[in-house]
């Protein structure tokens, strides 16, 4: 167990954002996590993974937790599909790879998505076409009012479009030690969403395979997204609104190439298209940016301040509100 005090968290965040706790501690067992938990009971708590969906806006005063648990195994298999823990600190990039190097499928679509495989869990992470709730069996947690370990079924978890219940009411009761993903043997990859079947085609792949799918899906994001080593940011910064009947045929009314994707109970509409259409690309406030690739990205450029980058997103908020009606919610988690 390692813990630092007075500590900055500039490499604990990927907005580069050099704001310090009382305390960071990186925990390897869970028996070393209920010990941490029992020194700082009187203290907040903040369990992180890589911090890429979080804006830390102040100072944090308490404890921030990192797991430094990082495997993964196999727990059962049958001739459809294999169960596989993931502890929660192991990074939610290197378990896909090895999962699709293993010829298991359902993860591939989430390649390159920076975070941990419990940051995953709670945000239900999401990219072309698939959610990390399609493929969770179960988690399993560290209750902080017991300091027992339980299973949690995935449809206890309420999981929605980027949503768990780990997000707002068992947000200060659990902390999810690892995850169990049901995996299909022999899967045929999910390609219907249009930007990866263009991209397949563009790379020359008629039949694609697991290793192909994730091969296009990090192309697509290194074309759009930032490396986060050179600009900070969280990669998308807003949810993706899903609006009424009545407001989507008021939009496409004005604008008839407006993209969306029909749900239940109302309309998908791409935040980074209303961001756009709002003429924000490219908007700065002090060091914070609009990415010019992907709208939906707000980057450190290298100087920005949590207030620079709260100004950019309100300013940004604020136009979509104007032209559209429609009021974006912040993916990013602010603390």
């Amino acid at each position: 167990m390692n813990i630092r005090r007075n500590t900055s968290l500039l490499n604990f965040n990927t907005f580069h954002l050099d704001m310090k706790a009382d305390a960071v501690a990186v925990f390897q067992s869970v028996e070393e996590l209920k010990t941490l938990l029992a020194e700082y009971k009187n203290s907040p708590i903040l369990p992180l993974g890589e911090g890429s969906n979080i804006l830390f806006t102040r100072d944090y005063g308490g404890l921030v937790l990192l797991s430094g648990m990082n495997r993964a195994r196999a727990l059962t298999e049958t001739r459809e599909d294999v169960l596989i823990e993931a502890d929660a600190g192991l990074k939610m990039d290197s378990l896909i790879a090895q999962t699709v190097d293993m010829g298991l499928g359902g993860l591939e679509n989430l390649s390159y998505i920076p975070g941990t495989v419990g940051a995953a869990a709670v945000q239900n992470v999401g990219a072309y076409g698939a959610e990390a709730k399609d493929v969770i069996h179960s988690v399993k947690a560290l209750d902080r009012q017991t300091l027992d370990v339980v299973d949690i079924p995935a449809a206890d978890c309420c999981y929605a479009y980027r949503y768990s219940r780990f997000k707002d009411e068992w947000k200060d009761r659990f902390i999810i030690t690892s995850v169990v993903f049901r995996l299909r043997i022999g899967a045929v990859p999910d390609v219907s969403y249009k930007g990866l079947t263009e991209e397949l085609s563009r790379l020359g792949v008629v039949s694609p395979s697991l290793s192909d799918v994730r091969r296009a899906v990090i192309s697509l994001r290194q074309q759009k997204l930032p490396e986060v080593a050179q600009y900070g940011s969280a990669g998308s910064f807003f949810k993706n609104p899903i609006v009424s009947a009545e407001t989507f045929a008021k939009i496409q009314s004005s604008y008839s190439d407006v993209p969306f994707y029909a749900m239940d109970g109302g309309y998908k509409i791409p935040a980074a298209w209303l961001i756009d259409r709002s003429g924000c690309k490219g908007l700065a406030v002090g060091g914070a940016r609009v990415w010019d690739r992907q709208p939906l990205v707000i980057v450190n450029t290298g100087n920005a301040t949590a207030e620079d980058i709260m100004t950019l997103a309100a300013t940004v908020q604020h136009r979509v509100k104007q032209q559209f009606d429609i009021d974006l919610t912040p993916e990013v988690q602010y603390v």
